[in-house]
Formats: C-alpha cells, sequence, structure tokens
C-alpha cells in the first residue's frame, strides 16, 4: 500500500510526541513493506539529530519534469537511510504546534538550538484567511471552500507570515498541488494543522482520508477552545472515512465533543522503539539527594502547577529530594516563580528543552518520573521512562494509564495521593524497583509494527467504505 501522509512534525526536529510517533509509525510502516510519502513543513538538519539522517537525491537522480516540479512549488524532497520505501517532502510553511493563535505572530520557526521557533515577522492572528477555520462540518468538499479560495500557494521562506492560520492554509495549498498525479491509496493526516491538507487532497485524488487524532482542542486548552481550531478539527474527523484516536480517553473526548459517531473511530495506541538492549549507561552521578523527574511541555495540559505543589508536599516530609523540571512552554516563567513563591526554588532545577542523550542520561539519574497531566491523549514519556529502568507515576487523565498495568497512577487534581506515592517510592527501594523490574518488561510488549498495524486496517477500512 502507498500513503499519501500529512504531518507537522518528524526528526530531526522533534518539540513533542507527534514528532516521536511519527518517526515510530512510518518506520514500522516501511518494515511492514508499504511505502509512505511523508510531507511536512520545512526539514531541519542538525549535527545533534538522533533518529534519521536525510539523504538529499542530486539533480542527476530526478528527471527534468521533477526538478521543474520541485521549482514550482518551491519544496525538497529527501530520502531516509534505513527506510527505502520512505520519501519525506519539505515544503515551504511554518507551522508551530504549539504556539496558541494570539501568539504566533512572535513564535518560531525550525533551526534554533533550543527547540522552539525562532522569531519571525507577522502581525499576530489577526490577518488570517484560513476558509477550512470558519467552514462547518457540512460544506461541500472542494478545494476552493476547503481552502478558503483559489489563490496560488506562495513558495519559499521569505513568503512565511506571522498568522497560524495562514500558514495552514499554505501547506493545505501546497500539498494538493503535489498530490496531483502521484498515485497512493489512501491519505493519512495527522492532528488539526494538516486536516485542511487531508480534506483538500481528498477533493481533488478522489481518495479517502483517515485523520489521526493526537490530541484535541480541549485537551490542550480546557473548555477554553479556540473556535477556528475547533471547527477545523471538527469538519476534519466528519470529512473523513475513518478517525484513528491515540486512546479510549481520546475516542470519548470524540464522541462527546466532535458528534463523529463511534462505528467511525478506530483506538490505535502509540508505543516505543525498544531493542532489549537499552542505551548505554552514563557515567554515574556522584550525589546524595533523590531525584523526581518532571519532562514534557511546561503548559496548562501537562500539569506543572500540581508536580510543583506535590513537590512542596513531599519536601515538608523528605528534604533530601531535588525535583526536575525538563522541557519549555508558556508556563515556564509562571512555574519558576510558584516555586520561588513556594520556598522550594532552590530545590528545583529546570533544565530548558532536552534531546538526544541528555533525554535518556536525565531519565536514568531520576528514582521516580512524574507526568501529572490533567488531559493526555496518550503519553509517550511514561513509556521512555521505563525503557530506561525508571519507574513511573501517571495521572489517571491519560490514555497510557489505559494500557500500563506497572505504574502508579493518581488523579491529576490529588497532590496529597500523588506526594504521598512520591514519598512511598524514595522511602521502599523493593518498591521502586519492583515497578522498575516489571514496567520495563511490560514496556517491551508495546511495539510501533503493532501500531503501524492498526492503522493499516484503519486504512482498509477506509478504502473499503470509500
Amino acid at each position: 500500500m502507498k500513503i499519501f501522509m500529512l504531518g507537522w512534525e518528524f526528526p530531526p526536529f522533534i518539540s513533542g510526541g507527534l514528532g516521536t510517533a511519527c518517526y515510530g509509525l512510518t518506520k514500522a510502516l516501511n518494515q511492514l513493506g508499504h511505502e509512505v510519502i511523508f510531507v511536512l513543513p520545512q526539514v531541519v538538519q542538525r549535527p545533534e539529530t538522533t533518529h534519521v539522517q536525510l539523504k538529499t537525491p542530486t539533480a542527476s537522480q530526478m528527471s527534468a519534469a521533477t526538478q521543474a516540479t520541485f521549482e514550482q512549488l518551491g519544496y525538497q524532497t529527501y530520502h531516509l537511510s534505513g527506510m527505502e520505501n520512505v520519501e519525506l517532502r519539505a515544503i515551504p510553511a511554518g507551522l508551530s504546534p504549539y504556539a496558541r493563535p494570539e501568539e504566533y505572530g512572535s513564535a518560531s520557526q525550525p533551526g534554533t538550538s533550543d527547540g522552539t521557533w525562532s522569531q519571525q515577522s507577522g502581525s499576530g492572528a489577526s490577518g488570517g484567511t484560513a476558509g477550512a477555520a470558519q467552514a462547518g462540518a457540512s460544506s461541500a468538499n472542494t478545494p476552493t471552500s476547503i481552502l478558503g479560495g483559489s489563490q496560488p500557494a506562495k513558495s519559499g521562506g521569505d513568503a512565511y507570515g506571522g498568522d497560524m492560520f495562514a500558514e495552514v492554509q499554505r501547506y493545505a495549498k501546497i500539498a494538493m498541488q503535489m498530490a496531483i498525479g502521484e498515485q497512493f491509496e489512501v491519505i493519512h493526516a495527522h492532528d488539526w494543522m494538516t486536516y485542511p491538507a487531508g480534506m483538500a487532497v481528498a477533493a481533488v485524488t478522489g481518495k479517502p482520508l483517515v485523520v489521526h487524532v493526537h490530541s484535541t482542542e480541549f485537551d490542550r486548552s480546557g473548555e477554553h477552545v479556540n473556535q477556528r481550531i475547533y471547527e477545523i478539527e471538527r469538519q476534519g474527523m466528519h470529512a473523513a472515512r475513518r478517525v484513528v484516536s491515540v486512546s479510549y480517553l481520546t475516542r470519548n473526548l470524540i464522541l462527546r465533543h466532535y458528534g463523529v459517531t463511534p462505528e467511525k473511530i478506530d483506538v490505535v495506541y502509540n508505543a516505543i522503539d525498544f531493542n532489549g538492549e537499552g542505551a548505554p549507561l552514563p557515567p554515574p552521578v556522584s550525589r546524595d539527594e533523590k531525584i523526581v523527574l518532571f519532562l514534557g511541555r511546561i503548559t496548562m495540559q501537562k500539569g506543572p502547577e500540581y508536580f510543583l505543589a506535590a513537590a512542596k508536599k513531599v519536601l515538608g516530609v523528605e528534604p533530601n529530594v531535588r525535583f526536575i523540571m525538563a522541557g519549555s512552554g508558556d508556563l515556564i516563567r509562571k512555574s519558576i516563580e510558584m516555586a520561588a513563591a513556594m520556598g522550594i526554588g532552590h530545590k528545583v532545577l529546570f533544565t530548558g528543552f532536552l534531546r538526544g542523550d541528555d533525554v535518556a542520561r536525565v531519565y536514568r539519574m531520576a528514582d521516580l518520573y512524574v507526568m501529572p497531566s490533567v488531559s493526555e491523549p496518550f503519553g509517550i514519556a511514561p513509556l521512555e521512562a521505563l525503557a530506561n529502568d525508571t519507574p513511573v507515576l501517571i495521572s489517571k487523565q491519560s490514555g497510557v494509564s489505559e494500557i500500563l498495568k506497572n505504574a502508579l497512577k493518581v488523579d491529576f487534581w490529588d497532590i496529597d495521593e500523588m506526594a504521598n506515592k512520591i514519598v512511598a517510592v524514595l522511602r521502599h527501594p523493593p518498591l521502586q524497583a519492583a515497578l522498575r523490574e516489571h514496567g520495563n518488561f511490560e514496556v517491551r510488549r508495546l511495539t510501533w509494527r503493532d501500531c503501524a498495524q492498526g492503522c493499516v486496517d484503519s486504512y482498509r477500512r477506509a478504502i473499503a467504505e470509500h
């Protein structure tokens, strides 16, 4: 099968869990013998790239017609080492998935050293013309109605603006133009930023669309949703033949807020790469403190304030503990100020965004990993922690809690119980050892090949229904 896949994050540039998921899924689809054209905004190559090495084809490897098409649409194509059936298409669009629309004018573009996005020119979110954001689920699925007009997509980095919805529209138009004349059986779109592109490609090619819900606007914003983003999500789910959800938690949210019929949704859990050997152990760290780790985006969705509140309680009875908050996000300054106001600032270390070997190192330094997410559709980080022999404490409001048996679980808001369980792990080495050993064994059975097969089954249902 050949899949036309649309995403906004892929190694070497990763700013969140979707990049890890897209890499694992694509690699497994390749291993199963399927072909993938993966369309994403502006691939970034860095010396510290961890997952893939990109190979740009030479001019002699491309026909004159292909070269002309690339120049016209302004994109580059890459082949991935070890993935002979995968082709990456990098197109000129600046999608910043973790910025809010009102912040987007000062959000960023891939290429900065801290994993965030560099300053762009633009006037904020007020100048958008993304018709897909305004169109309801009942709108006709034509390219014009989906994309909000028939203006050609601009190409080249100098055309990037500061409007999130305009960049979503740009990505959709270029993807649509790219898809014309391509041979593939199904379209796979990851999360809301690519749904307009998926609908446009489906309209011009007649191929079935499968949308993959890794997160929703309700996860990111609670009840204070951005209406334009919500409408894009809703339209994409209703336009698709099948909807892939990363957990039953997310499936129930889709049913409750988006009005999608239950029969249309396939639950396919994420996984983790695990070769059975584990990464090399880092050099020993000389310390006499216990370490409790938070690793993730420091945003409302991830519950950093609950982590700090529990830390305050833990330090009241176990002062010899250091809390590490690894990550970046819009609440990092507020979290630093909160720790200082609580009088625990000297016990909380903020590392900023980590990648590559630093991630494995901080996992293995920790005595416990805590994920206090308010709403977590899945949550790959606990699997990474277990693969690095670190026991985990996760919120019950997460998709990963549905499949992990050897993990401590707590309601995100119950800081007393969270603190009690942290103290129990730190005080009782046999409990810590049991969670570590059984959790590490359990995570080995969660493979991306199973995830890929689940998606292939969904593709086949979509094709049959189409």
